[in-house]
């Protein structure tokens, strides 16, 4: 008996609204990388009319997105005007909800920090955090322009809305990606929010403000208080259908052991995270790791205990990461010091033989990230500016 196959969703065109807003995509974007250009040159570079060009220019001049400069000298005809992004043009908010905290940064247009916040917390729901995060943003609201604000970005561990896996255990924040919770967020804020992974947005934060600038592929291992990892592909982040891709964390490393709170046994994360640091210190690991100076001699025997279980599992990961992506590069950072982590880099060598053994290499298989602690919470309020102003191919192509 023949079964008739699911037919293919049809590929609809796109609007001419959707052309418009990609069209100012395109031009920030491309005044964004260059730091300045005029109107011929947006002409050029973009391949757009004139006509259109200086629509798009002066719908942003009315907007405050852009400065026009004084206009340039030149020999004969019209001086040009140099255009810029106006840093004040709009901010962004960045939340990274933590078991142990929430950081909160204000970014401007250009993506420079113009405001901090960290609210101690302990596995908070978000009913119990959203008085702290209203406050986060009420205390930036203060310092900028209201109607400025483009949103707020919310980066926090996964996975998210996953059936059959155990949601409990020290690693997990269950309920944040909940659409009725996040939907209180934004009518009491009255800002689109934006919900990326932690180890996704921390990719994003490296690539604009740590040792990834100008990579186009990479992967990045984030070690929080469990495991994951960003993926940046092509140029662009890669989150998966579910928002879920690069949940290496539960992938299993050693069949049959120890336990891990997904369900499973022998997961990377339970060899190569905050929480398994914390069980080789001889402490639970719900603790806060930051209350604990792992400088302090009766913590170098349990630190040596987890680097030498950590480091063959973070080759194993790197390994698969290597096999699966071909990267440039795998980059490991996350909330433990940098003491710890280049350590756990320095004796995850020698790594195994995979594809990306070359003679041409330029850039170590295996380095630490530069970012810094901030680096999710960046991330997440820079995904929100990347909305305004990266060309959205996904809103013309509507597949």
């Amino acid at each position: 008996m023949h079964t008739p196959s699911k037919p293919n969703k049809p590929t609809t065109g796109t609007n001419l609204e959707h052309a418009r807003l990609h069209n100012r995509r395109v031009v920030l974007e491309a005044i964004r990388q260059a730091g300045r250009l005029t109107r011929a040159d947006l002409t050029r570079i973009t391949s757009l009319t004139a006509q259109t060009i200086s629509n798009i220019v002066a719908e942003l001049l009315h907007e405050a997105k852009l400065f026009a400069h004084a206009p340039e000298k030149t020999a004969r005809g019209q001086p040009p005007i140099p255009l810029s992004i106006n840093p004040d043009g709009g901010y962004s908010i960045g939340f990274h909800v933590e078991q142990h905290q929430v950081v909160a940064v204000l970014l401007d247009l250009k993506g420079t920090t113009r405001g901090r916040r960290v609210f101690a917390v302990s596995y908070p729901t978000f009913a119990e955090a959203l008085p702290l995060l209203m406050k986060g943003v009420d205390g930036f609201r203060r310092k900028v322009s209201t109607e400025r604000l483009l949103g707020i970005g919310i980066a926090l561990p996964g996975p998210f809305g996953v059936q059959g896996m155990s949601a409990v255990g020290p690693t997990s924040m269950p309920g944040w990606d909940d659409p009725q919770s996040l939907a209180a967020l934004r009518d009491m804020s009255g800002l689109p929010v934006l919900v990326e992974n932690d180890a996704t947005a921390a990719a994003m934060g490296e690539r604009l403000y740590g040792v990834a600038g100008g990579l186009k592929d990479f992967g990045y291992l984030f070690v929080g208080h469990g495991l994951g990892s960003g993926l940046y592909l092509d140029n662009r982040l890669y989150s998966g259908h579910w928002r879920n891709a690069g949940e290496i964390g539960h992938v299993v490393f050693t069949p049959n052991g120890k336990p891990c709170y997904c369900g499973k046994q022998g997961c990377l994360e339970r060899y190569v995270s905050g929480a398994s640091l914390l069980e080789h210190l001889g402490t639970g690991a719900d603790r806060n790791l930051s209350d604990l100076d792992l400088s302090e001699r009766q913590h170098a025997a349990g630190v040596d205990r987890w680097l030498a279980e950590a480091a063959p599992a973070l080759r194993h990961a790197v390994g698969m990461l290597e096999s699966l992506l071909d990267p440039e590069t795998v980059l490991v950072g996350g909330t433990l010091s940098d003491d710890i982590l280049g350590r756990l880099v320095v004796q995850a060598h020698p790594l195994f033989p995979s594809v990306s053994v070359r003679e041409e290499r330029t850039l170590a298989r295996l380095q630490l990230g530069t970012a810094g602690h901030d680096c999710v919470a960046l991330g997440a309020a820079a995904l929100v500016v990347l909305a305004e102003l990266s060309p959205d191919y996904h809103a013309l192509l509507k597949a």
